[in-house]
């Protein structure tokens, strides 16, 4: 007798058509139901605590005998929700620092759902930067690699480029539109009647706002602006502030000469940044975080469904073997090691 049923194999997906493609329902509904509900839209399906999604992804950490699993760089970036996360200001930067890590030649290697993918949110992050003109220096750092995107597309192969042509004339497409967008983009002065402007505040005012930047490209660009904001920029003590930011005490010992009563800290930093590096988590006001029990990626900010909230008999383990730990930060380079690229 023939077995009249489903494939034993399948994953148990829906799959439904979307204006971009072929997507799974249960991503796409988190998504949707994620997005409504970080707009502020109000509805029966967001007052209910249950329908509540918080954007998280389960990964496999790796692959064993018993074990057999891998992670999908498109559907993690839809189940995390990068698209509406661009327009946070405290993942801007982390979402520009993963694209400028994929986008470029590395790219064409990559499946066409996760294209795709990280070009909308590249066009997501283009149009916020030049509406909001917010950070525009991340996103010009991207149109470089974006350009030698576009030149992969000329890489011929028999003819034509890798891959469906019609799915390359779609990134074409949307490659151009943000580009356009890129050069149409003007930073605007305030309006001359807008009060109080910046060297308007008192000085401890300016000097506040400067000790917030945790960049020494923005400290050299502030200082380049006018002679008030230079005389701020060149005291020791904004530089002094940066070292403890990034470095440990143990670095700074290490470069600091015991023999040397006058120390110029922005040396030191300079010194500290050539030999240890920029400590990478700490560049990003907020980045993505992994738990340690459940395997989840998500938002530190919030939150998400974690197996020792929800059972009362893994939550007493936990209290038992110590209390709960931390859970780990993902920097940019490290999300991409999840996935096999």
């Amino acid at each position: 007798m023939p077995f009249i049923s489903k494939d034993w194999r399948s994953p148990g997906e829906t799959w439904v058509k979307t204006q971009e493609g072929w997507e799974k329902k249960k991503v796409l509904e988190n998504c949707k139901t994620y997005t409504k509900i970080s707009r502020g839209d109000s509805s029966e399906e967001e007052n209910d605590p249950d329908t509540a999604i918080q954007p998280h992804c389960h990964i496999t950490i790796k692959c064993t005998k018993e074990i057999a699993g891998f992670n999908e760089l498109d559907e993690a970036v839809k189940r995390l929700d990068f698209r509406s996360a661009v327009r946070d200001v405290r993942r801007f930067n982390y979402i520009c620092a993963l694209l400028e890590l994929l986008i470029g030649q590395q790219m064409t290697a990559l499946s066409g759902c996760s294209q795709k993918a990280l070009l909308a949110m590249l066009e997501e992050v283009a149009s916020h930067a030049t509406t909001s003109q917010y950070n525009p220096r991340g996103f010009r750092r991207l149109l470089g690699n974006l350009r030698a995107l576009r030149s992969a597309e000329r890489d011929a192969c028999w003819g034509g480029p890798l891959g469906s042509q019609f799915l390359w004339h779609q990134h074409a497409t949307k490659i151009e539109r943000i580009l356009n967008m890129a050069a149409e983009m003007q930073i605007c002065e305030p309006s001359p009647d807008t009060r109080p402007k910046l060297l308007q505040l008192p000085e401890e005012c300016i000097r506040e706002i400067i000790l917030r930047l945790s960049d020494h490209r923005d400290l050299t660009a502030s200082a380049e602006s006018c002679e008030q904001m230079a005389a701020i920029v060149s005291e020791q003590r904004i530089w002094k502030e940066l070292v403890k930011f990034h470095f440990n005490q143990q670095q700074v010992e290490l470069v600091l000469s015991k023999d040397n009563h006058t120390i110029d800290w922005k040396e030191v930093y300079h010194s500290l940044k050539k030999t240890f590096g920029i400590n990478e988590e700490r560049q990003y006001a907020e980045m993505l975080s992994l738990c340690r029990y459940c395997r989840c990626l998500f938002w530190r900010s919030l939150g998400h469904p974690c197996i020792a909230d929800q059972c009362p008999e893994f939550r007493a383990r936990i209290q038992e073997a110590g209390g709960a730990s931390a859970p780990c930060p993902v920097p940019p380079s490290a999300f991409l090691k999840f996935f096999s690229l």
